[in-house]
C-alpha cells in the first residue's frame, strides 16, 4: 500500500503555480490555536549572510517538540510550543531548507515583510511558534517560492504526509533495554513511509545523547535521495535516547 509520503510527491509540482486553500494541520486533532496570533517580527540578513546558490535538493527538518520543550515550559518565547495550552506535541516541524550541491545552500534570497496573520493561523499546528515561521520563510522560503503561502504549502504538504513511528514505545524500549540506535530509528521511519530509504535519513542528537531532530532529504522533485555526505548527523550505530516529556 502507497504511504502518504509517496502519494504526496506528485502534488507538490502544482505549488510552484498555485496556493493552498484549505488549512491541513498536522496534528490538527489534538492542537487548539488561540484564535488571535499576534504577527512576527521581521528578520534580515546580516552582512555576508545572503548567498543566492542553485537549489540541488532540499531537506525536510523534523524537531522532536518533546526534546526541546524539556526546561522551557515557562519561558514566554516557547508558550505555544511548550505549555500545552494549544495541545502536547511530538514532532513538528522545524522547517524545509533548500539545499545546493555543497554545503552553501541558498539563504536570505530576498526581503521578507512579516507573514500575515492568515499564514501564521494556517500553519502554527505544524511549526508551533509565531517566530520561527517568520524566521524560516524569510531565510529558506525566499530562496524557494515568490509567496510565503507556496512555500508554507509544499511544506505542510510534505510534513502532513509523513507517517512517524510509535515514539512512546520506542522511547520506552529504549529506555528498559538500552539498544536503540540511529539505524533502527531510521529504519522504523523508513518502514513506516513507502519510498523513503534509511540512507535518506539524518538523525541528529544533543550531546547527552537524546534525539533532537530527524532530517530527510529530497531531490529537486522532491523526492527522497541518498543524503549528500556534507549533510551532518549522528553515526548510525551511536544509540539515542527519546525523552517523552514529564
Amino acid at each position: 500500500m502507497w504511504s502518504r509520503f509517496v502519494l504526496a510527491l506528485p502534488a507538490l509540482a502544482l505549488l510552484a503555480t498555485s496556493t493552498p486553500h484549505e488549512p491541513a494541520l498536522a496534528q490538527a486533532w489534538q492542537c487548539r490555536p488561540p484564535a488571535s496570533l499576534p504577527r512576527p517580527v521581521p528578520e534580515f540578513a546580516k552582512p555576508g549572510e545572503i548567498r543566492r546558490t542553485a537549489v540541488d535538493g532540499y531537506i525536510l527538518a523534523l524537531s522532536w517538540s518533546r526534546e526541546h520543550c524539556r526546561g522551557r515550559e515557562d519561558n514566554p518565547a516557547d508558550a505555544l510550543q511548550c505549555d500545552k495550552s494549544m495541545g502536547e506535541f511530538g514532532f513538528v516541524l522545524h522547517g524545509l531548507w533548500p539545499e545546493a550541491k555543497g554545503p552553501n545552500y541558498p539563504q536570505w534570497c530576498r526581503k521578507a515583510e512579516p507573514l500575515s496573520r492568515a499564514v501564521v493561523q494556517q500553519n502554527i499546528c505544524m511549526t508551533p511558534s509565531v517566530q520561527l515561521l517568520q524566521h524560516e520563510w524569510a531565510k529558506h522560503g525566499t530562496c524557494m517560492a515568490r509567496k510565503p503561502e507556496t512555500y508554507f504549502g509544499a511544506a505542510r504538504l510534505l510534513f502532513d504526509a509523513m507517517e512517524f513511528p510509535d515514539m512512546d514505545r520506542m522511547s520506552r524500549q529504549s529506555e528498559k533495554e538500552g539498544t536503540l540506535t540511529v539505524a533502527r530509528l531510521a529504519e522504523e521511519f523508513a518502514l513506516n513511509n513507502d519510498g523513503l530509504s534509511e540512507t535518506a535519513i539524518k538523525v541528529k542528537t544533543n550531546r547527552r545523547g537524546w534525539l533532537e531532530e530527524v532530517h530527510i532529504c529530497l531531490n529537486k522533485k522532491f523526492k527522497p535521495r541518498v543524503c549528500p555526505a556534507f549533510v551532518r548527523g549522528a553515526p548510525s550505530n551511536a544509540q539515542i535516547k527519546i525523552w517523552r516529556g514529564s
